[in-house]
């Protein structure tokens, strides 16, 4: 078998470096995206339950802001 000159050696030590902190942010990245896609579903949820809950005709109480002041 042969072996590499010095400089052959030193480079390709250096892609596989670069290619395994490469893969080690992939599966941060993958992970935090995961992460991420769970939060949306449970706000997707959430906002499904709070449309149900409001009244259907979209009417909704008046309140304070509705209200004139006292000198109109």
């Amino acid at each position: 078998m042969t072996t590499m000159p010095e400089p052959l050696q030193q480079r390709l030590e250096a892609l596989e470096i670069k290619a395994a902190y490469a893969d080690d942010l992939l599966e941060e990245l993958n992970l935090t995206i995961y992460k991420q896609q769970q939060q949306i579903d449970r706000l997707l949820h959430l906002v499904k339950d709070l449309q149900q809950r409001m009244p259907e005709t979209g009417a909704v109480a008046p309140g304070a802001r509705d209200e004139l002041p006292p000198h109109y």
